[in-house]
């Protein structure tokens, strides 16, 4: 798999936020099949940093209501990534 298409795209969000500022930990919305190694050489090649841990987690979809009947949207994976202390990603 390419690592580009590995990280569909940064999570900004209150926790996310947080994160960054307390334990230099961004999280990102990966494609399912991707594993760890994967996930880490994927974000030291684009963001050029240095990746310490991974961790994972899938999400499942939510039940939304479309009409007359009940659907879910997508499952999809986090992933939390520590970065090394001299290490930091720009995302705004």
């Amino acid at each position: 798999m390419d690592k580009t298409n590995i990280i569909i795209k940064p999570l900004v969000t209150e926790k996310s936020t947080h994160q960054q500022n307390t334990r230099n930990a961004y999280a990102f919305q990966v494609t399912r099949s991707a594993t760890k190694p994967e996930i880490k050489k994927a974000v030291e090649k684009l963001y050029e940093v240095k990746v310490v841990d991974v961790r994972t987690m899938n999400r499942k979809g939510k039940p939304r209501r479309s009409r007359f009947k009940m659907s879910h949207t997508s499952d999809w994976k986090r992933a939390i990534v520590v970065l090394a202390e001299n290490s930091r990603i720009e995302l705004f």
